[in-house]
């Protein structure tokens, strides 16, 4: 069976809210007459005052012209009813995360419409065979899953269930560079891609905060600065709303068998009871409005001197950082005496994290004072980098401190928790991406797609797996599983594969 989806296809969209409204938008943008839908009386009509406002903001932008927003806006119109749909070729729900309703509206809404309607969800992780269960046509539905805001978002996934027709997958696709986006092939398992592979960029920066690793203004600096991230953990899952990051990592809990990797945690549940829901609400992790201060990060305050800076013949990731630490005038000198990637100033012991604790590493090669510096994106950039210290290398940070300055880079102290910060996230997120390929057959390209065009990464995980090196991935998280006992931190298939082969994600 064909399907023709193109600018004479009226679209229906389901639901008001954000999402809603964007993807009304963004249909009224590319050409089509929508009709927009809610359950609650005004909501439609409150978004399409939302929407004239955006299009507003981009006329005075430059981005449109007053015809242009003005033949957009009126492409928009309000469907007080289900039934107010009929004639409509395209369906697009975004409503509720909630399985029972999703298949009552749509059991509405094949009544309602013809039957060449395709009904598309927008639905973040449910399961698609799960919302057509029941219909007369479940082969006329598909996952079909924007990203907020839908206008701006260029990722768009493309999810088939069991009985979706075969023929309907291309057809979305087709209208999804139609409207602007790039769309990959999703596989129907728990969070499709993005909302599956980024969970440890939550569940990870959450068990840190409860490590007391450091405060989360802390975690996120470091992910900001450097990781690269747009926003770190906390601030992403205020924007994103605490009630709905934890409604998905909730479904993907369920969905999974209750796999411990994926289990919420109580800080996050705690708030979400609490009424904290992140910005929407004024408070979250963070405090909102307008009379609020940023909040004040500490940084260790750095040792008089110049001093001199020991460097091992090699120097592996942390060569950039030698680099510009003598491109800053700092005293380097190079020893073939020391481990590889180590660094030294006179006694102490300088080295990237490997997973495990300061103290643990310390004790392993029955060394004094030893520093683990957290990873950062580019080491020959970044302005912010974290590090603990053993127990004996205390004191010692503000020597560390001190040589960094002459690069402009600050130093965040790190209680000394197994993989630090950016690094232990950076694993869990590439083993995510593994295990995603290992299960599914979902490519290292489509992965790291999803992740830099749907969570504005800055990087795919795997191709950041790539530059690390498998078998630095696979060391962290065999030392964080023998360190916490945890089967959260197993590796997959995939990744163990190439740790032994020396290949790479992307071949």
């Amino acid at each position: 069976m064909g399907y023709s989806l193109n600018k004479q296809t009226t679209v229906a969209v389901i639901g008001a809210g954000s999402m809603g409204a964007g993807i009304a938008q963004l249909a009224a943008q590319s050409g089509h007459a929508v009709r927009l839908h809610d359950a609650q009386a005004g909501a439609a009509a409150a978004a399409l005052t939302r929407i004239g406002a955006d299009l507003d903001g981009a006329v005075k932008r430059g981005k449109l012209d007053a015809a242009e927003r003005d033949a957009v806006h009126g492409r928009i119109t309000v469907a007080d009813s289900i039934a107010a749909l009929a004639g409509c070729g395209l369906v697009v729900e975004a409503i509720v995360e909630k399985l029972e309703v999703k298949r009552q509206v749509f059991a509405q809404l094949e009544a309602a419409l013809g039957p060449d309607a395709v009904l598309a969800t927008n639905t973040s992780s449910i399961s698609i065979t799960a919302v057509a269960q029941g219909l007369q046509r479940p082969q006329r539905l598909i996952g079909w899953h924007f990203f907020n805001p839908a206008t701006r978002m260029k990722l768009v996934e493309v999810i088939a269930g069991v009985e979706t027709d075969p023929a309907l997958v291309p057809a979305m696709h087709a209208l999804s560079k139609a409207w602007g986006k790039t769309s990959v092939d999703a596989p129907n398992a728990p969070g499709f891609i993005v909302n599956r592979v980024a969970r440890p960029y939550y569940a990870e920066g959450l068990r840190l905060l409860a490590e007391r690793i450091a405060p989360a203004p802390a975690i996120d600096r470091l992910m900001r600065e450097a990781g690269g991230f747009a926003l770190g953990p906390f601030e992403l899952m205020d924007l994103i709303g605490l009630d709905v990051n934890l409604s998905v990592s909730e479904s993907v809990f369920q969905a999974t068998a209750y796999d411990p990797r994926y289990a919420p945690h109580l800080i996050q549940q705690e708030l979400v009871r609490s009424g904290r829901f992140g910005r929407k609400s004024g408070r979250g992790f963070y405090a909102y409005g307008k009379d609020v201060a940023a909040p004040v990060v500490a940084t260790v305050a750095p040792a008089d001197g110049n001093g001199t800076l020991d460097v091992a013949a090699e120097a592996g990731l942390l060569a950039p950082l030698v680099e510009r630490l003598l491109g800053a005038g700092v005293h380097i000198v190079r020893r073939t005496d020391l481990p590889a990637e180590t660094l030294a100033i006179g006694d102490l012991r300088i080295a990237l994290t490997d997973g495990r604790t300061a103290a643990q590493r310390s004790a392993d090669a029955a060394s004094g004072a030893l520093i683990l510096l957290d990873l950062a994106r580019d080491f020959s950039t970044t302005t912010t980098l974290g590090a603990t210290a053993s127990p004996a290398a205390a004191a010692r940070l503000p020597a560390l401190a001190g040589l960094l300055q002459a690069a402009k880079i600050a130093l965040i102290e790190l209680d000394d928790v197994a993989g630090l910060a950016l690094m232990r996230i950076v694993c869990c997120l590439a083993n995510e991406g593994a295990d995603v390929m290992t299960w599914t057959g979902t490519t290292a390209k489509d992965i790291d797609t999803s992740m830099v065009l749907g969570t504005a990464y800055p990087v795919g995980p795997l191709a950041w797996a790539d530059a690390l090196g498998a078998a630095r991935v696979a060391t962290v998280l065999a030392n964080l599983q023998a360190h916490y006992g945890e089967v959260r931190y197993r590796r997959a298939p995939r990744l163990s594969r190439l740790q032994h082969t020396g290949a790479r994600f992307h071949g």
